[in-house]
């Protein structure tokens, strides 16, 4: 077949379609859904996955963790269930951090969390309950990645001297000082009063914390002013300088905690250290099961559009049975008038899927958006998308095209 019978053919499959136009829109539905859900889905899973690698590189690939439970990542009822041991006191914390420091193996950070349902005010105004309330050393803004938007970290003498100092999360300042300079104010925290020397630049939430929803203070200020209780239990953060010596850092702090924990040789850890690039790998691997899903959604709809659109193929043979017969009395060949029909199922799910794809990556840069990342262009699913609609049309309209094809043009012309 030459080009311009091939243009011959798209013309006259899109002068068809628009012969009608409501079974044509009701059919390019169905397939733009379909491609809509799995587009839309995936765009915003790209995007979700961009967001916790952002987040985890923030921390940098140098950056561990050690704290009482395991740190397995669960997503609904899937995986294993957490195991938590005994917590880890503020003597053994300060403990494992002097011999850490000592041996030169990254910085490590101290805290734990007094609180994440406090209600913070300031004058008239005050937050919701559900701020969360970390008691943190100096280290804690540089080993998890923080950054001031304005105000400076705690002083070396504050700390020491337990002041009632803090600092704010943006989220918090934005409710509590929407039109004030929140640095050097005072504000209400479980009935004492805390100066806010720095607020935090908006980071996002991560996973159930929200330093944007947060606010800071002293680790011995918290000690001294919230009750011990027997659950409490700190984390511990190391950053090290390089992996190079993140690999060294691990199996000393292994050792070092062991130590502090007073376990015995042959004993198993009763702690967890957790690395924050496996951390970002094992979530993103999560989301997986969410690819599939949105695979499966696309593809169970893309079934019924493969239905309909045999269906509307069908009805359009039928209805051009005289058409078909005149052109093949002029000369059409089997082949023309296969090409034809084939064409105009193919057009009809290209346009579905340009639409589909459309509307799924609108969907999926609103959540993008949402989470603070910037526009997401997901060209590996646009091209699957488009790749299964073209597919789904030479599946669907082969039959119709083929028996449109065998009609013979005697017959055909006879045809009511």
């Amino acid at each position: 077949m030459n080009f311009g019978v091939l243009l011959e053919n798209i013309r006259l499959s899109f002068g068809s379609l628009r012969s009608q136009p409501l079974r044509t829109s009701l059919t390019m539905l169905i397939i733009a859904f379909g491609i809509t859900a799995l587009v839309g889905i995936l765009t915003a899973t790209s995007a979700i996955e961009e967001t916790i690698a952002g987040n985890f590189t923030q921390l940098g690939a140098t950056t561990y963790t050690i704290q009482n439970r395991s740190g397995e990542v669960r997503i609904g009822r899937g995986g294993r269930n957490i195991t938590r041991f005994s917590p880890i006191d503020y003597l053994q914390a300060s403990s494992f951090k002097s011999k850490m420091e000592e041996l030169g193996l990254g910085v490590v950070s101290m805290s734990f969390i007094t609180s994440s349902v406090a209600e913070v005010g300031y004058r008239e105004r005050k937050t919701n309950p559900n701020v969360t309330v970390m008691a943190v050393d100096l280290n804690y803004l540089y080993t998890n990645g923080f950054e001031l938007a304005v105000g400076r970290n705690f002083t070396e003498s504050e700390f020491n001297a337990s002041a009632n100092v803090c600092i704010i999360g943006s989220e918090v300042a934005e409710k509590l000082f929407a039109f004030e300079q929140p640095v050097g104010q005072m504000l209400r925290l479980r009935n004492n009063t805390f100066t806010v020397v720095g607020v935090l630049e908006a980071k996002g939430s991560s996973f159930g914390f929200s330093g944007d929803r947060s606010i800071m203070i002293p680790l011995r200020a918290a000690t001294a002013l919230f009750p011990l209780s027997s659950k409490r239990t700190h984390a511990l953060n190391i950053r090290t300088s390089s992996t190079e010596q993140m690999e060294e850092s691990i199996m000393e702090a292994t050792g070092v905690m062991r130590v502090v924990r007073r376990l015995r040789p042959g004993d198993a850890n009763d702690f967890s250290i957790t690395r924050s690039d496996n951390l970002s790998a094992a979530l993103i691997d999560q989301l997986s099961y969410v690819t599939i899903a949105a695979t499966g959604i696309g593809l169970i709809t893309l079934l019924g559009a493969a239905v309909a659109l045999m269906n509307i193929m069908l009805v359009s043979v039928t209805e051009r049975t005289r058409e078909i017969g005149t052109r093949k009395a002029l000369g059409a060949s089997p082949s023309v008038i296969r090409m034809q029909f084939l064409t105009e199922a193919i057009s009809l799910g290209l346009t579905g899927g340009l639409v589909g794809v459309v509307m799924g990556v609108a969907i999926g840069n609103v959540v993008s958006f949402q989470i603070g990342n910037a526009f997401i262009m997901p060209w590996p699913w646009v091209g699957l998308g488009l790749f299964l609609c073209f597919i789904t049309a030479v599946i669907s309209g082969y039959y119709p095209a083929a028996r449109a094809a065998r009609l013979d043009p005697v017959e055909a012309l006879r045809y009511e």
